[in-house]
C-alpha cells in the first residue's frame, strides 16, 4: 500500500477560518483525498499517535513556567483538547485564545478532499518564539494526521 499523498494548499475561500486572518498572521493547509466527514476526520486528527502525545506532554513541561494553556478551557464540545468553535458539514473549526497566541484549526471537507488548515495569531515575542519553535513539529503532525485520516477505514 503507498503511502497517502498529503499535499499543501490553499484553504478553500468558503472556510470560515478567513474571517480571523489579520495581516502578518500564520496560515497553513494541506490536504489529503477523503471523502470522510470534517467531524469524523477531525476525531481522527486529534486522536494524537504515541510520538505525538509524547511531543504535547514535552510541550507542556517546557510552557508549564510561562502560564500557557496546557488543556485547552473548558467547553462543551471538544475535540482532543480543542473547544469546538464552529460545526458545519462541510467544515469543523477548533481552537482557542491564549495569553501569547490564538489559534483556530480548521478540518474540511469537500469534493473528495479532506484539508486540515491553521491559523495564528501571535500576541507578543513570546508567540513569534513559540511559532518559529513549533513550527518543524507542526507540519509533521498535520501531515500525519491528514495520512491517518486517508487510511482510515470508511463506513460504506
Amino acid at each position: 500500500m503507498s503511502a497517502p499523498r498529503v499535499t499543501a494548499t490553499r484553504l478553500s475561500p468558503d472556510s470560515a477560518l478567513h474571517a480571523q486572518m489579520q495581516r502578518g498572521d500564520f496560515l497553513d493547509c494541506y490536504s489529503v483525498a477523503s471523502d470522510m466527514p470534517p467531524r469524523a476526520a477531525a476525531e481522527i486528527i486529534t486522536a494524537f499517535p504515541g510520538w505525538a502525545q509524547l511531543l504535547v506532554k514535552l510541550r507542556a513541561l517546557i510552557t508549564a513556567p510561562f502560564g500557557l494553556s496546557q488543556d485547552g478551557p473548558e467547553a462543551d464540545d471538544k475535540l482532543g483538547p480543542f473547544p469546538v468553535e464552529r460545526e458545519t458539514g462541510q467544515e469543523v473549526i477548533v481552537g482557542f485564545n491564549d495569553k501569547h497566541l490564538d489559534f483556530r484549526v480548521s478540518v474540511r471537507s469537500e469534493g473528495g478532499t479532506v484539508s486540515l488548515a491553521t491559523w495564528v495569531h501571535t500576541h507578543n515575542i513570546g508567540g513569534r518564539i513559540y511559532l518559529a519553535t513549533i513550527m518543524p513539529f507542526h507540519i509533521l503532525i498535520a501531515r500525519n494526521a491528514l495520512a491517518r485520516v486517508a487510511r482510515a477505514p470508511h463506513p460504506v
